[in-house]
């Protein structure tokens, strides 16, 4: 499990990396306004995807590594054709109305007529996205992480060649033909990444045993993928709904327009980014410990079930909680040094801190999801966004609040998701409460001691950069005191990276 989800970790941020230099590109060669109109067109995308493409993506993620283990190559073929089935019935319905009023949808919708040809170009984007997407959950499901991994690499570069490539031939050109460009480059890309996909799929099928699927998979399909697909859809229809939020409620509480936006611009484009980058890992782990925990129940392995989940929340503590750390003392030097940007550090310790609940909540949704809770993880999921959601509308509707409202409502609705997750996942999976034992001392003691003895050092120093790199200082002894509480326990350090 863990050559996985470093492998996939490892390719996630080297494409982050290809996909930055990619979007400083694109922004130079069209224009602000342009990526103005292509940024509109992409919540299309995720509310379509999350439609159509979620729940079956991860119904094969999960039958997958099921039938795997039970050596039934014949449920995985039936798993993956009746999931493609499921989303072409949606897709194409959905795909219909969108080309048929796409007129109206960039007009009183997206409130740009200009976004319609990239709106109609993006619906073979999204169909080519939804077959590459199944078969890419086929290789997680069965453990095989390398063909998607090495696929979304060769994929970042190909979209950046094909976008830029056409738009250094056809520029200039009017803005919605621009658009249309950008789009027309994601459709070639894609088009790889569907028949590479398909073609690796079917060879490794091939070898697979012929053993049929038992009745009832349909249902089995639907019991996994209606839930997953439902919270996907919520989920991005209220975090679209917040980011809109956030510079309405600014300006409700007394900023300009102007003045909203640019706090809005710093929170998510500058603070956001440094905080999410360690978060990397967990999705990888993610898609690497659903298919494996399904497994594992699959053949009523539950001591097995609670190895992993105990070894995966003493990863997500181990690496995720010295990060953080390390941005809450190095995190506004590091902003103002990238970003040019005095405020770009701004809430980072709060930040810090939800993120870091997010991460348990996001591995605990996760190991509610492998042993076939997906109800009980979706309801979770969407109460605890909603609870997001309404914590923006009240908090920065306040006089003098403004995104600490925002940021006390990431931090609540984190901290709501763990406890809700937790519980579930102890009467479900048979944990005890052990299951938190790398989360506290000593790892948080010492983490405590540097974050406190660097508040100390910027009283006493009143230097932000010093005062950083002392706390920097405390932390590395912290974690040096944090081997040793272990060792003294009778952990041997290579025992927290051994998680297969």
């Amino acid at each position: 499990m863990i050559y996985g989800t470093l492998l996939l970790t490892g390719a996630g941020l080297v494409a982050q990396a290809v996909g930055f230099v990619y979007r400083i590109f694109l922004s130079r060669m069209v224009g602000a306004e342009i990526m103005g109109l292509y940024q509109l067109i992409l919540p299309v995308s995720a509310v379509i995807m999350s439609l159509a493409a979620v729940g079956p993506t991860v119904a094969v993620s999960q039958l997958s590594g099921e039938f795997c283990a039970r050596e039934m190559g014949g449920g995985v073929r039936a798993v993956l054709r009746r999931c493609g089935a499921a989303f072409l019935a949606i897709f194409v319905p959905v795909a219909a109305v969108i080309v048929l009023f796409s007129d109206a949808i960039s007009v009183y919708i997206l409130r740009d007529a200009r976004t319609r040809l990239g709106l109609l170009l993006l619906m073979p984007c999204i169909l080519l996205t939804g077959i590459e997407n199944l078969h890419k959950h086929f290789f997680y499901g069965t453990g095989n992480v390398r063909p998607p991994a090495l696929v979304e690499l060769c994929e970042q570069f190909i979209r950046a060649g094909a976008v830029l490539g056409l738009l250094a031939a056809f520029l200039p050109q009017n803005p919605e033909r621009t658009v249309g460009l950008i789009v027309l480059g994601m459709v070639l890309c894609e088009v790889f990444s569907a028949v590479t996909l398909v073609t690796l799929c079917r060879r490794y099928m091939a070898g697979l045993p012929r053993v049929p699927a038992k009745a009832g998979l349909n249902r089995r399909i639907a019991s996994i993928a209606v839930p997953a697909g439902v919270t996907a859809l919520l989920g991005n229809l209220m975090g679209s709904a917040n980011a809109i939020l956030i510079p309405q409620r600014l300006v409700a509480a007394g900023a300009d327009v102007s003045q909203a936006m640019s706090a809005f611009g710093v929170l998510c484009g500058m603070t956001a980014p440094m905080l999410n980058m360690p978060s990397a890992f967990i999705g990888a782990m993610g898609l690497v410990l659903v298919p494996r925990l399904a497994q594992s129940a699959a053949l009523g392995r539950l001591d097995r079930i609670r190895d992993r989940i105990n070894k995966a929340m003493l990863a997500t503590s181990v690496l995720i909680m010295p990060c953080m750390a390390f941005l809450v003392v190095l995190g506004p030097a590091i902003g103002r040094f990238l970003f040019r940007e005095p405020t770009a550090g701004q809430f980072i310790l709060p930040l810090s801190a939800g993120v870091l609940l997010s991460c348990y909540q996001s591995v605990l949704g996760g190991v509610l999801n492998g042993v076939g809770k997906h109800r009980r993880a979706a309801w979770n999921a969407i109460v605890c966004a909603a609870v997001q959601l309404g914590c923006t509308w009240f908090f920065m509707g306040l006089p003098g609040v403004g995104l600490g409202g925002y940021v006390a409502g990431f931090v609540i609705s984190s901290a709501l998701g763990l406890l809700l997750n937790w519980p579930a996942v102890g009467r479900y999976a048979g944990m005890r409460p052990r299951i938190f034992q790398w989360c506290t001392a000593p790892m948080l003691a010492s983490v405590l001691t540097g974050l406190c003895i660097n508040l100390l050092f910027r009283v006493l120093t009143d230097s932000g950069v010093g005062a950083g790199l002392a706390g920097l200082a405390c932390l590395v002894f912290g974690g040096v005191e944090y081997l040793a509480a272990l060792a003294a326990q009778g952990v041997p350090v290579r025992a927290l990276f051994r998680l297969n």
